[in-house]
């Protein structure tokens, strides 16, 4: 797999390329280090050096986040990306059956890492504070979630939707618990 043709395909082409996923034998090892490992640095990176180096213009001045802060939220997003995205891989494939899909974890785990594509790669907007509400366009990741299960999970089509939005509702108490935990972590950080 080739990192750049694959993000080119997943998000320009997904009705053609998840066929190609589907058949390709990659382990859990492989995605997370040639894929997930490398994509989650984008907003990690781009979050910190938007938020501690250049800073959000205000009224009052411009507000940094302090660097020691702002590299330990980027370190503990980039950690939780992960657990994100092994934990709604888990979501898929236990729901599988009540969707009448078919219950497959490795198919399940292809699934959750390539339907992040588009909010790893909005993760740029965080660069510049003016643009964060352009990391919304990483929605485009529901689409590619919803057409994606047919050909990896086995998914009827009449139940992709309802099967897309149940992995949703799940992947968002997940995040909301993630972010919690990050937040009381660089609560602690910060007032030590």
């Amino acid at each position: 797999m080739n990192l750049i043709q694959r993000v080119i395909g997943i998000v320009l082409r997904p009705d053609s390329e998840w066929p190609v996923i589907e058949r390709e034998p990659e382990s859990a090892k492989t995605l997370f280090l040639n894929y997930v490992a490398i994509l989650a640095l984008i907003p990690a990176i781009c979050g910190f050096i938007g938020g501690s180096i250049i800073g959000m213009t205000v009224s009052a001045g411009t507000f940094r986040v302090p660097i020691g802060v702002g590299a330990i939220n980027a370190a503990l997003s980039y950690v939780l990306t992960f657990v994100i995205v092994y934990l709604v891989a888990l979501v898929i494939d236990l729901l599988a059956p009540v969707f009448n899909a078919e219950r497959h974890f490795a198919s399940a785990l292809k699934l959750s890492v390539y339907s992040l594509t588009p909010a790893w790669l909005a993760g740029f907007f965080l660069l510049i504070p003016g643009l964060r509400f352009l990391t919304i366009l990483g929605l485009y990741g529901l689409y590619l979630l919803w057409t994606g299960l047919p050909p990896l999970m086995r998914t009827p089509p009449s139940k992709a939707f309802l099967y897309a939005s149940s992995v949703v509702v799940c992947a968002l108490v997940i995040t909301i618990i993630l972010a919690i935990i990050q937040g009381s972590v660089s609560s602690l950080a910060r007032f030590g």
